[in-house]
């Protein structure tokens, strides 16, 4: 204790330029100022800095590395691994860089680091104008973009890193640098994908895309309807237009609305979709496979501003829950991988676990698996089992599902993850992730970080 209480005395002396706020665990507030989105992580770090600029940032980086404390980066605080937070160390939490500025022009929009994408898919909007990015709103910018970016917009526009232009980061000797095509390109290659080993990133420069009106929402069918609709959707979702991305999920119906009384916590399997354009094409889009199968329990595809599909499942799964997740990249599935998702599917643990299967095709494998540290390019579906509940009694439940699970799929994935969607699973899971592009992340991580200050994330250690 004595330790926590010099740390958080000897922080106010030296940071004598900070403009932000310190938390100390001796602090009121410290305890909600260490809370992150999942409640199964709970850290206890000495030092919690909230930074206001990037020179607060360069300050206690600096801070860290001379005082040899564990750092971790805090953006939206969604990791479910719990990366944003460290145990006896320092976290940076960046909530108040949310500056954004839209130039529609240029076709731009240049994100503060502490930004969530709720607060970018509401200004971008107004432009009629979008970036891709995931599924959840309240999830911090930052993150999401440095493990690549999965999403409603993926199959049209790509990944969030195919539309980052540049990023400005504090490196781990506390400089500041701008990292794009043109300066620090190494540095800008690895930060696509390669997630926050290599600086703390204060803000983005993203492209920007058309996107109004959406048209969006969920088809579901009777849980014992697996095998026949996924069987139909792993045939047709490659061919369809890249304007229709749709990934493919098993969960209950949420009771609540706009969902029908009668379907309320009934098991079913599904496509969440989402349609750049208008209805009538959205409509054709979908047809093939909708004709294939039989009538839904629910389709619910509507026309709707693209913030409120990317908020829809806010309210769903808000902070303070308890989740377990697993994850791989899947080429193909197999009627062996089918069987599988349909005996694990019709076993939720709770009502709040799930299996999503989001698309990676399209305009992702536009792009070369070495452009960027995100070596996939050549997956089909990121797959994912995640248990999730609010209470922390069936915190084992959730875990066994999503590890059995897991498990049982995974000799038909195509060996790596989403690191974004990874639990502390070890370094050779790390370097499956990356495959071919491990070393050369590795090298350029011994440039920018020879010291691994950066390694409470899904860590690169530094070549040498």
């Amino acid at each position: 204790m004595s330790t926590t209480i010099d740390i958080a005395k000897i922080a106010h002396k030296q940071l004598t330029g900070f403009n932000g706020h310190l938390t100390g665990p001796h602090d009121a507030g410290y305890d909600e100022a260490r809370r992150v989105y999942n409640s199964m992580i709970d850290k206890r770090p000495v030092l919690i800095a909230r930074c206001t600029t990037p020179d607060d940032v360069a300050q206690v980086v600096r801070f860290a590395r001379d005082n040899e404390l564990p750092l971790a980066v805090r953006g939206g605080g969604h990791n479910g691994a719990g990366l944003g937070t460290v145990d006896d160390g320092v976290v940076i939490d960046l909530a108040p860089l949310r500056d954004i500025t839209v130039d529609p022009q240029a076709r731009t929009v240049r994100v503060g680091g502490g930004c969530t994408w709720g607060d970018v898919d509401r200004t971008t909007n107004a432009h009629g104008l979008a970036t891709p990015s995931g599924i959840i709103s309240t999830t911090g910018v930052g993150g999401l973009t440095l493990g690549g970016g999965l999403g409603h917009l993926t199959r049209k526009f790509g990944l969030s890193i195919d539309n980052l232009l540049e990023a400005e980061m504090v490196l781990a000797s506390g400089e500041q640098v701008r990292a794009n095509a043109e300066e620090h390109p190494d540095l800008f290659w690895a930060i696509r994908g390669g997630g926050g080993n290599f600086g703390v990133v204060t803000s983005f420069l993203f492209r920007v895309h058309e996107v109004d009106t959406v048209v969006a929402g969920p088809t579901f069918w009777p849980v014992e309807s697996t095998p026949e609709v996924l069987s139909a959707y792993r045939e047709f979702l490659p061919g369809a237009p890249r304007e229709l991305n749709g990934f493919f999920a098993v969960a209950k119906v949420p009771p609540a609305p706009p969902f029908p009384e009668s379907l309320h916590l009934r098991p079913v399997c599904g496509v969440v979709w989402c349609y750049v354009g208008g209805g009538a094409e959205a409509q054709a889009a979908m047809a093939p496979l909708l004709d294939s199968l039989p009538e839904p329990l629910l389709h619910g595809p509507a026309a709707m501003p693209h913030p409120a599909i990317q908020s829809a499942f806010d309210a769903l799964y808000p902070a303070g829950e308890q989740w377990y997740w697993r994850a791989d990249f899947v080429k193909e599935i197999p009627d062996a991988a089918v069987d599988l998702h349909a005996r694990f599917g019709a076993q939720l643990p709770t009502w709040k676990s799930t299996m999503h299967m989001y698309p990676i095709d399209g305009a992702v494998h536009d792009i070369a698996p070495t452009a960027t540290a995100w070596s996939y390019r050549d997956a089909t579906w990121g797959s994912v089992f995640a248990g999730v509940d609010p209470d922390p009694a069936n915190a084992d439940a959730i875990r066994e599902w999503s590890v059995d699970y897991h498990e049982a799929l995974h000799p038909y994935s195509a060996g790596g993850a989403y690191v974004n969607m990874m639990m502390d699973e070890g370094n050779e899971r790390v370097r499956a992730s990356y495959r071919d592009n491990y070393p050369r992340l590795a090298a350029i991580k011994a440039v920018y970080d020879p010291g691994n200050l950066f390694r409470v994330n899904q860590n690169i250690a530094p070549a040498g």
